[in-house]
């Protein structure tokens, strides 16, 4: 999976963006158990400070005793429109598996494609 506004840094995703306001770019961890974003003017400042950013973000978990990455239990609620829900439903049935694993399958179709 490619994706031009993620970069890794340790095995810890970051989403990018710019920040119009301070004319940089900006770095935020995801799936960490709080925040952890860097700022800098090109990509390889932004690498630097992601580093950065992370170690001290890790630093601060061990000292407090607090796991650092998210666990994520595989369930979450999603909310759309009836007629998404009942079009979801009927094409599902039509293929012959639960509306659980359509929205699965969409999801990892997506991801793939992202």
């Amino acid at each position: 999976m490619t994706n031009t506004n993620i970069i890794v840094i340790d095995g810890h995703k970051a989403v990018l963006s710019y920040d119009p306001e301070l004319n940089m770019l900006r770095g935020e961890f995801i799936g960490l158990n709080g925040g952890a974003d860097f700022y800098a003017s090109d990509i390889a400042g932004l690498m630097r400070e992601g580093q950065t950013s992370l170690n001290e973000f890790l630093a601060v978990c061990k000292e407090r005793g607090i796991e650092p990455v998210k666990k994520f239990s595989g369930k979450f609620q999603v909310r759309v429109e009836e007629r998404v829900h009942a079009d979801a439903v009927s094409a599902a049935a039509a293929r012959g598996v639960s509306l659980n694993q359509f929205v699965a399958e969409a999801i990892e179709h997506e991801l793939q494609s992202a």
